[in-house]
């Protein structure tokens, strides 16, 4: 049986995967985001940020973007900070 990540080792794949999204848009939103945040996170937030991870991009970007309705499960602070879009930085 695999050994459980610790805290940080999580964050650290959060990261990663934030990142690494697979369209530029999408890194800027997702990763933007965890940039802004994980210093704030405890164990609830890093896990609402890692289910958020597997959800398709254009899902959460339509979440973030208000023009989908966001499910049940992911609504609270953490999706309403996402809305905000105050953390997206996109390099000129």
């Amino acid at each position: 049986m695999p050994e459980a990540l610790t805290f940080d080792a999580r964050l650290a794949r959060a990261k990663f995967r934030a990142w690494h999204r697979g369209t530029r848009e999408a890194d800027y939103m997702i990763g933007g985001f965890f940039d802004r945040y994980h210093s704030q996170w405890r164990e609830a937030e890093l896990r609402w940020f890692e289910a958020l991870l597997d959800e398709d991009d254009v899902d959460v970007m339509a979440w973030a973007l208000q023009t989908q309705p966001v499910p049940p499960h992911f609504q609270g602070d953490q999706i309403e900070l996402m809305q905000r879009l105050d953390y997206v930085d996109i390099p000129r």
